[in-house]
């Protein structure tokens, strides 16, 4: 079992919005490989929002992509699948505090953005 603080770091760096989170834990719960209309549908997203949602989670090493485009959950790792069941363990206990840290880390990205781009006197 990953440690609290790890599995905080895991939530905080891999999804960028509670959405993305959403998205995989519907994969996950689904099983298959889902197209893109089809997880607009079922979650009542936007072509964009599943778009970055699977670009990310892929990167992260979450879910596959066939050749077709279709996404499916699979952690590239034992430890990955490990995370990502705590986190989904998490969520369902906590889902209040999970959101936080996801808008939270999200919301520090873009303070860091735009702090590099204020005029300041030298």
């Amino acid at each position: 079992m990953p440690s609290k603080a790890r599995l905080e770091t895991f939530i905080r760096s891999t999804f960028r919005s509670v959405w993305s989170l959403e998205m995989l834990l519907h994969l996950k719960r689904e099983g298959g490989f889902w197209s893109a209309q089809e997880l607009v549908g079922a979650l009542r997203g936007s072509h964009v929002i599943v778009a970055q949602g699977t670009e990310a989670l892929f990167v992260a090493g979450l879910i596959e992509i066939d050749h077709d485009g279709r996404a499916s959950y699979h952690p590239a790792s034992s430890e990955l699948g490990r995370l990502m069941d705590e986190a989904e363990a998490f969520y369902a206990r906590s889902p209040d505090a999970v959101r936080r840290m996801i808008v939270n880390a999200a919301q520090g990205s873009l303070a860091a953005f735009a702090a590099a781009f204020q005029l300041r006197k030298d």
